[in-house]
């Protein structure tokens, strides 16, 4: 009796955690759009987040109609589940469970394709080839591998997805980005078409992407750990899942360093998650000294994945999508052959390294080619179908203005937001030391003096000069206190980006060279006519100069007249409080 009593608690317990998991899946939509919103520009954020929203709104509708039959309908010689309708004829009888938790899964697939084709995708194709994934590509190969169908038969071992949903769509994401074509300003080519230089186009906010990133994790615990059916099964799959992308993290990061000079942020960010993707096959069935190993390789994969697509095959993928679930995905179904162990709660499998010979993998590469070619020969299909009926491609025009504006509507997912300073953040109390092969100052803050046209208005009877400095945001404090020292009790002040090389320093964005860097910097306007210019001049600079080229410049111009316009008052009088 207490043995019954025990087992049906666990079954309950079990039974809620499964759905908790569904839901950290189903959360994990969020982590792709921040991450996809993060890396890729402003102008199209909206357009973002509203392939997201639909890939799973879309993906539900296709999943009831069709997708959930296909996948765990009632085998139909070993390739397809039996078209059927029983959440509508048999509800009672249905497995709400099962269902929630597939749907999820479904949905992810169809997620993992947008960031490859981010920036220049027509969103009705996009909504039409979403479907086509979650109603046909998805629940077919999936049948395959977790409905009974011929893999599973074969042993094929996927527990959570590696080559069932990230291999998959990765392989979407890598033909749909190939058929599309690179955003407009990646590569340079010459006359004849032939690529002769890799551009970088940075994402315009990384802390969005950072954010989409810890969502990601946290939801895989659910991706990975929603089917376990024992408590030391769950906290083994937990620990491969925390281990293999932290090591992957860690092994990009060096390899970054080495490789371009600084730790590479998005890169790492992408790291996190190629960890993951090659963990979630094995997840179950590897230790500790696995997921480490299958981590590290996935850390190096995820660069060169990233290498390869923009130097070799020339294929712009905004997110790393590719490098990420396609080339991980296959890695991942790989390491079960290879992983696999006994010491593994609940494992029955022995992989390569512990011992178990080349069966288990010869299956998993098998499975791996097999279910590739489906979803080669479908996507292609279903793109070139597409780009036939609708059009893929949005037109120079509008992806140069932004899918938001173009396909949405939208003037800005950020309306109501201006650039910010970093003003009053006490930089004038800090002590900054002069290096020792300082610039001189006069190259560090250069000063030029501008002629205006005396055309544009009647001039005043006395001197009137407006001086223009443009400095970085940090040095406001330090440059408002030396105008109040002299006297300077006006200015205006705007928030401005500059954009230019700087001599001396690289900058580089997932491996490549940027040419021109886009700088947040503060524009400060006076107008002096009683104080001497060259007062104001020499206060700025006393004021911005650290030693460096880029403090800052000066822009020095005679102007011909003022106006107050509530007053009327002219010249000095325009001036004067």
């Amino acid at each position: 009796m207490t043995n019954e009593v025990m087992q049906l608690v666990s079954d309950n317990v079990f039974g809620v955690w499964f759905l908790i998991g569904a839901a950290l899946v189903f959360w994990m939509q969020a982590g792709f759009a921040m991450v996809e919103a993060g890396f890729t520009r402003a102008k199209n954020t909206g357009n973002i987040l509203m392939k997201n929203l639909m890939d799973f709104c879309i993906g539900t509708v296709m999943f009831i109609l069709i997708g959930f039959s296909f996948l765990l309908g009632e085998d139909f010689l070993g390739f397809i589940g039996k078209p059927g309708f029983d959440i509508f004829t048999s509800y009672a009888n249905f497995d709400f469970s099962s269902f929630v938790f597939n749907l999820v899964f479904c949905a992810t697939t169809a997620t993992i394709v947008s960031g490859a084709m981010a920036e220049r995708t027509k969103f009705l194709s996009y909504c039409v080839y979403s479907a086509v994934i979650s109603a046909l590509i998805y629940p077919i190969e999936a049948h395959w591998i977790w409905g009974g169908g011929w893999l599973a038969q074969m042993g094929f071992h996927d527990f959570a997805g590696s080559c069932a949903i990230h291999m998959v769509g990765g392989t979407c994401a890598l033909i749909g980005a190939k058929i599309l074509g690179p955003r407009i300003g990646k590569f340079t080519t010459d006359k004849d078409g032939k690529v002769t230089k890799v551009n970088a186009i940075p994402g315009h906010n990384l802390a969005l992407g950072a954010l989409g990133c810890f969502i990601l994790w946290l939801g895989w615990y659910g991706f990975n750990g929603a089917a376990a059916v024992t408590i030391p099964q769950l906290g083994s799959i937990f620990l491969t899942t925390t281990v293999a992308p932290a090591v992957a993290t860690v092994v990009c990061m060096i390899f970054t360093w080495v490789k371009y000079g600084y730790p590479d942020v998005s890169m790492c960010l992408n790291a996190s998650l190629a960890g993951l993707v090659a963990v979630t096959a094995p997840c179950d069935v590897t230790d500790c000294f696995g997921a480490a190993i299958i981590g590290a390789v996935a850390g190096v994969l995820v660069v060169f994945g990233v290498w390869l697509l923009d130097y070799k095959l020339h294929i712009d993928d905004p997110v790393g999508a590719v490098a990420v679930h396609f080339m991980n995905g296959i890695w991942g179904t790989i390491a079960v052959g290879l992983f696999a162990t006994k010491s593994a709660p609940e494992s029955e499998l022995v992989g390569l390294f512990y011992g178990g010979g080349f069966k288990l993998l010869g299956i998993q590469l098998v499975g791996l080619i097999s279910v590739m070619a489906w979803a080669v020969v479908t996507i292609t299909i279903t793109f070139l179908v597409i780009k036939a009926i609708f059009g893929l491609r949005v037109d120079a025009e509008e992806e140069i203005t932004g899918l938001d504006a173009v396909e949405h509507g939208l003037a800005s997912a950020y309306a109501d937001f201006a650039l910010t300073s970093s003003i009053n953040n006490f930089s004038s109390q800090a002590n900054i030391e002069i290096p020792a092969d300082a610039v001189p100052i006069d190259e560090a803050v250069p000063v030029q003096v501008r002629t205006p046209d005396p055309s544009i208005a009647t001039a005043s009877d006395v001197s009137i000069t407006k001086i223009t400095i443009y400095a970085k945001q940090s040095r406001f404090d330090a440059l408002n206190e030396e105008m109040a020292k002299i006297g300077i009790k006006g200015m205006t002040v705007t928030n401005v980006l500059g954009c230019g090389a700087q001599h001396g320093r690289v900058s580089q964005y997932r491996g490549v060279t940027m040419d021109l860097n886009l700088l947040p910097k503060i524009q400060v306007d006076i107008v002096v006519s009683k104080i001497s210019p060259r007062i104001v001049i020499d206060a700025a600079k006393r004021a911005l100069y650290t030693g460096h080229v880029g403090d800052g410049k000066i822009f020095v111009y005679n102007v011909e007249n003022a106006i107050r316009i509530s007053s009327g008052a002219e010249g000095y009088d325009a001036l004067a409080d």
